[in-house]
Formats: structure tokens, C-alpha cells, sequence
């Protein structure tokens, strides 16, 4: 498959830790610092993907009025956002829309005391109900710029690009392979305490009356 048909690769939903190849929060392994590396230094290209790793970005999913937003049982790539450089736009374990904090049910009606979802940067309303944040998974913690550091063996001598995950990132197996030649799969650089646990994270959602979400 194309490199444009796959711009969002929305991933199986993980029942269990059991579908997250290695993640570090199922009791995985992490590839140690500096073991995740190919020509990402060494070109303007890799240099610029690095530069852009935990910057926050906008999945392109995002623009049509019809979405409904994330699961926070999914893993997402957008391999084309123009905020990541060469790298992807992570969406890992979100729930909703990174610009409607509390949602909003199937009529458009926010909570009361707050806006209703629009899509972002056009100021048009989303016509579809919209799943509040995960008060632990915000934005800041599980949509941000990352990278490929390693492939699903843990392993960066297989020929493909590869990055190095910055200092307070970790090399994190995260995406499991959609087929024998999925070049997407495997490891990605996670920032370190935002690590998904489905016994543990999202148990709690935004609510605006106690302010703690936006």
C-alpha cells in the first residue's frame, strides 16, 4: 500500500496488554538510550523529524465535522501532519478531540458553561457526539510528534530509517504489525511517565465542575 493511502493508520483496538507488542506498560522491554538509530542525524531530514519529537500537533482526522474522535483503546499515526516534520503525528490511547476537552452529546450540546466542539482552526461546529478527554491522557501526554526508533524485534539493522528518541523520550514498542510488510509497525519514542495502562489509565474523565481538564 501507498505511503499517501496510509496518512492515518488507526490500529486495532487492544482488548489486553497481551496486543501491545512489547509496550513498556504491559511488562515489555524498552530498547535501551542511543540503541534506536540509522541516518536520522546525519541528514536535514532526521535532524528536523528529532527537533520535532513531543511538539504538539493537530491529527489531520481531525478536520472533517463527522469525526467522532479517538478511543482510548486505539493507537493512531498521522505519517503526514505538517507539524512532525518527516515523523508522525502519535495519537496514543486518546480519547475525543484534542480541542474539546469536555465533548458534547449527539445534538452538539456541550456540558454546561462550555463550547461546543468545532473543528479546529475553521471555527465550524462538529455534528457528531464527542467523548470527553481521559483526565490522565490529555493532549499533552498522548498526541504529540514521535518517530520510528526501532522495528517490532526491537532491532534498527534491518535497512529502514530509524530515529533516536531524545532524552526524556523512551523507545517504546507500540504498534503492532498490520501485515508481513508493514513498515510502520513496531517502536516509537514515548515520553517517559505517559506509558499506557489499560488496568489504570482513563479511569477517571474531564468534567468541568471540578475543573480539571483544558
Amino acid at each position: 500500500m501507498s505511503r499517501p493511502t496510509r496518512a492515518l493508520i488507526l490500529l486495532a483496538a487492544f482488548a489486553s496488554c497481551g496486543a501491545l507488542v512489547g509496550a513498556a506498560s504491559c511488562g515489555g522491554s524498552r530498547a535501551s538510550k542511543g540503541s534506536a538509530s540509522n541516518a536520522g542525524d546525519a541528514s536535514p531530514e532526521g535532524a528536523s523529524t528529532q527537533e520535532a519529537i513531543g511538539a504538539s500537533c493537530t491529527p489531520s482526522e481531525e478536520s472533517s465535522p463527522t469525526f467522532t474522535g479517538f478511543s482510548a483503546s486505539s493507537v493512531m499515526l498521522d505519517a503526514n501532519n505538517p507539524a512532525c516534520g518527516s515523523g508522525s503525528c502519535l495519537v496514543n490511547h486518546f480519547q475525543g478531540l484534542t480541542s474539546c476537552p469536555y465533548g458534547q452529546n449527539a445534538q452538539g450540546t456541550p456540558p454546561a458553561g462550555e463550547k461546543a466542539c468545532t473543528v479546529p482552526g475553521t471555527g465550524q461546529p462538529v455534528t457528531q457526539a464527542v467523548q470527553p478527554w481521559c483526565a490522565d491522557r490529555q493532549p499533552s501526554a498522548a498526541v504529540y510528534c514521535s518517530c520510528r526508533c526501532a522495528n517490532v524485534d526491537g532491532q534498527t539493522d534491518d535497512g529502514a530509517t530509524y530515529c533516536d528518541c531524545p532524552g526524556s523520550f523512551t523507545c517504546t514498542q507500540l504498534v503492532s504489525p498490520l501485515g508481513p510488510n508493514d513498515t510502520s509497525s513496531g517502536a516509537y519514542c514515548v515520553e517517559d511517565g505517559t506509558q499506557y495502562d489499560p488496568n489504570v489509565s482513563c479511569a477517571v474523565e474531564c468534567d468541568p465542575t471540578s475543573g480539571s481538564c483544558g
